[in-house]
């Protein structure tokens, strides 16, 4: 293959000439330097031309052999000092070896070919599999060492960024544990099916939106936007001025937190009596255990026996991930902490001195603060624990705990936010910037993405701005429009007990409309939420559904890879027929009888109505409505459903209608 420049460096350059300066000086006079997605135990997508690129000196001459062919390729880095080699992937398998060589040799190992997919989007894609459903035994299992993992570390960028942070590593029981759990599953049932290596970049951030995941240019073609990327542009011209307000109010805030948090600061003390606090079964979050809807600080305590043998002997404290933030003590003394935001999913593991360490009755004390969403300490019960340093002896920490609330964040002064493109992963462009672009041009078969949530208030925005994301991708990528495939939105929150508008099931139908680009999946997870948490622990049918798409549509497996989806509806007397495409083995209620489907007449009030399977299709009545002229599915935040097909996979929500949601013209 012959090499070419870099295809990508024009763009970069007209966006982002500050980092690339920087990133000019910082190699000259260096050695061959990759991006970090390209490295030992990587994998090439199978099937392709793909792309190995890099730094040198200017003008230095360098040198690619692959081990598969024996060919040397040469190229020169340009004045630049970036330099770009285009080679067709070896047969799926390895390993592989790559030797580049110039002023320096840089040896490329385990090198695997296969299905290399990026999963991205919100936390339901960052979620660990350590806090899966059945976590710990999924991760004992997780020896795929032909499973590739590469988690992109969070980054924030104002312009396009030429690298990121991470690396390869073979799936393992040590390496799997904090991966997203919905790329684990669905790369594993993929790797099972197919026989092949797959590698699987994880590139997430939980809580975002978007919009943070769309460049610049992509965004700018959108009017609602454009406002907004004046202002960022504005900030960024003139930064110092709102930053120095912005800091002195964080600081002044922090000083109130940290003063309503001192009131409780009695209780780190051992001989404490907490015999008047509340008391809580840990693992869980707060929510499902008493304090619905609670942001805020709440200190919890245990007492634990530890055997004599231990005493004056180091320990290791384990707690498993806390949400969002913990300051942890034993016996009074202060032993770890975890208090920076984005830190939810970390599990806390802490070192307890050996002078700390007594026979008998001991006191450990955790300050948890949560600042929204689910709070507390919500890991698996494996994951807490007291053991001895060095030894597989270990007391469990699982149980009952008594807690107390130090304070509500609804009572305390709102925190200070800082300018909006400032530290900010929901700022636009602030996350294709970090995550996205140091990925371009890696050989990808496709991408997966589960997000939606933070965009739900917005969601008929979300049916221009989705699509959108997806080309810009598409674009930039330059390898045509490779599959891209969804989750839409679980069930979540309570039920209603009437029909009614609702944001969620607009974003779904935003999601669905998402399905007219071409090359895009979706799958339909309505039927596995979970009522009182965004995170539903079921992540392994999300996996599943997501790799039954590619099977089908990439790989030619003769499988359903779609629950039904509605094609068209007409009206006969009092009732309405409504036809569906996916109906694979016919339609089936789960449990009878049909449930889930609403009707109106011209007065668009919907009621609750009757509505039976005949054939392929779907007749819907209601006593109330003698002339009805639309039907609803699913349509609420958590809907009572119950339509699949033969294959067993739920259908879509939908609605015949198209009158206004409640978040049209919301931006």
């Amino acid at each position: 293959m012959n090499s070419h420049v870099w295809p990508r460096m024009g763009r970069k350059l007209a966006v982002g000439t500050t980092a690339l300066l920087l990133t000019m000086v910082a190699i000259a006079s260096a050695d061959i330097r990759l991006p970090a997605v390209i490295g030992d135990n990587m994998v090439l997508q199978q099937g392709k031309e793909v792309a190995i690129w890099g730094w040198a000196d200017p003008g230095e001459q360098v040198r690619l052999r692959l081990s598969w062919d024996g060919e040397e390729q040469r190229t020169d880095a340009d004045g630049n000092g970036q330099w770009f080699f285009t080679i067709a992937a070896p047969p799926a398998g390895g390993p592989y070896e790559m030797t580049l060589s110039g002023k320096n040799t840089v040896r490329i190992g385990n090198v695997a070919s296969g299905e290399v997919w990026v999963c991205s989007g919100q936390s339901n894609m960052e979620w660990p599999l350590h806090s899966a459903a059945n976590g710990s035994q999924e991760v004992a299992a997780a020896d795929y060492p032909n499973i590739r993992l590469f988690t992109v570390q969070k980054k924030i960028a104002d312009t396009p960024q030429d690298d990121c942070t991470g690396q390869w590593s073979p799936c393992s029981p040590e390496t799997a544990p904090g991966f997203s759990a919905v790329g684990y599953f669905f790369g594993r049932h993929l790797h099972r099916e197919l026989n092949v290596p797959i590698g699987l970049i994880n590139t997430s951030w939980g809580g975002t939106v978007a919009e943070a995941w769309t460049s610049a240019n992509a965004l700018e073609t959108m009017p609602e936007f454009k406002a907004q990327m004046n202002q960022i542009a504005r900030a960024k011209a003139d930064p110092d001025g709102s930053l120095k307000t912005y800091r002195e109010e964080l600081a002044q805030w922090q000083k109130k937190i940290e003063s309503a948090g001192a009131e409780g600061a009695g209780c780190i003390k051992p001989g404490f009596d907490d015999s008047t606090w509340q008391q809580m079964g840990l693992p869980v979050l707060w929510e499902q255990a008493g304090l619905a809807d609670f942001d805020g600080l709440v200190w919890f305590r245990k007492t634990v026996t530890i055997p004599d043998s231990w005493a004056g002997k180091e320990l290791t404290l384990d707690l498993g991930p806390i949400d969002d933030m913990d300051t942890t003590w034993f016996n009074g003394v202060k032993v770890g902490g975890h208090n920076e935001s984005g830190q939810w999913q970390v599990a806390r593991r802490y070192k307890v001195p050996a002078d700390l360490v007594r026979a008998g009755r001991n006191i450990i004390v955790v300050q948890v603060l949560d600042t929204g969403g689910g709070g507390g300490i919500y890991g698996q019960a494996e994951q807490m624990n007291l053991r001895q340093a060095g030894t597989d002896d270990a007391v469990s920490l699982a149980g009952t705990w008594r807690y107390k609330v130090g304070y509500d964040l609804a009572s305390m002064p709102p925190q200070p936010q800082p300018p909006v493109w400032v530290n900010n992963p929901n700022a636009p462009t602030a996350l294709y910037n970090g995550m996205i672009a140091p990925l371009i041009p890696l050989g990808i078969r496709g991408a997966i993405w589960y997000q939606g949530e933070s965009n739900a208030g917005r969601a008929y925005q979300y049916r221009e701005l989705f699509p959108t994301m997806i080309s810009n991708w598409r674009e930039d990528w330059g390898q045509g429009p490779f599959p891209f495939l969804f989750v839409q939105l679980a069930n979540f929150m309570a039920t209603q007990p009437e029909p009614g508008d609702c944001a969620w099931a607009e974003l779904r139908e935003a999601q669905t409309m998402t399905l007219a680009l071409e090359n895009t999946g979706m799958a339909v997870i309505i039927d596995i939420g979970e009522a009182n948490d965004i995170h539903p622990r079921n992540k392994q049918d999300v996996g599943k559904r997501l790799a039954l798409w590619a099977l089908a549509k990439i790989h030619g497996k003769a499988i359903a890879w779609s629950g039904p989806l509605y094609r068209s509806m007409k009206v006969d007397g009092d009732e309405i027929v409504l036809h569906f495409d996916h109906v694979n083995g016919g339609l089936v209620a789960e449990g009878e009888p049909l449930k889930g489907f609403a009707v109106a007449g011209a007065d668009r009030k919907f009621v609750w109505a009757d509505a039976r399977i005949d054939g392929s299709t779907v007749v819907v009545r209601s006593d109330k409505v003698a002339r009805p002229v639309a039907v609803r599915y699913a349509w609420a935040d958590n809907p009572v459903c119950n339509l699949y097909n033969g294959a067993g996979l739920p259908a879509s929500p939908f609605r015949t209608d198209d009158w206004p949601g409640i978040t049209a013209g919301k931006k």
